[in-house]
């Protein structure tokens, strides 16, 4: 996929503080620059939900993955692996995220998390009564809003992403175990 909106030139210290973080200049900074207010805005309400902590990271981190992979964010599922590894989550489940549905290394918690988030992408979405319940009733009420409002973000951003054209930048293969490709009939409703 080629990017849609060229990219805009970015301050010096923007430029050095995204190479600080990620090791590179973000392109999806890059392409949304063009209006700086989108951007600046953007930027501070990912830092602002990256700064909540009543779920789990893991459980965030393995949900930001799974929207990715089913809205097709290859950026988005590319720097979600790369930062689980930044963040010493377990880097054998997060590789398997693309492919949970046949992956034996999830909890019963962790697949109804992955469940969940691919739930609330759907086009409708299909949570059910059933599944939002027993998360509520295992995560509690704070964990519970923070877990609807981060895949709600995260839906926002991989969205963008994908509509921009805006793909891989190989984040992820400075981790040492590779990425699992999403398998081609995954069972979930699409998203188009």
């Amino acid at each position: 996929m080629a990017l849609r909106v060229p990219k805009a030139e970015l301050s010096t210290e923007m430029s050095e503080n995204m190479i600080k973080q990620l090791g590179a200049v973000a392109e999806p900074v890059e392409v949304v620059w063009h209006n700086p207010k989108v951007a600046t805005s953007n930027l501070e309400f990912s830092a602002k939900v990256g700064a909540w902590d009543a779920a789990d990271a893991s459980l965030k981190s393995f949900a930001h993955m799974a929207v990715a992979a089913q809205v097709g964010c290859g950026w988005c599922l590319d720097v979600g692996y790369f930062q689980a590894q930044n963040q010493n989550l377990d880097l054998a489940k997060a590789s398997q995220v693309p492919r949970w549905r046949d992956s034996e290394v999830f909890t019963p918690l962790e697949r109804d998390v992955l469940e969940y988030a691919e739930a609330m992408t759907n086009t409708p979405p299909t949570v059910t009564d059933e599944l939002h319940a027993s998360l509520l009733n295992r995560l509690g009420a704070a964990a519970m809003v923070e877990l609807t409002a981060y895949i709600a973000f995260v839906n926002l951003a991989t969205r963008n992403n994908n509509a921009n054209g805006i793909s891989s930048q190989g984040f992820s293969d400075a981790c040492e175990i590779p990425l699992a490709a999403r398998p081609q009939n995954s069972g979930v409703a699409s998203t188009s």
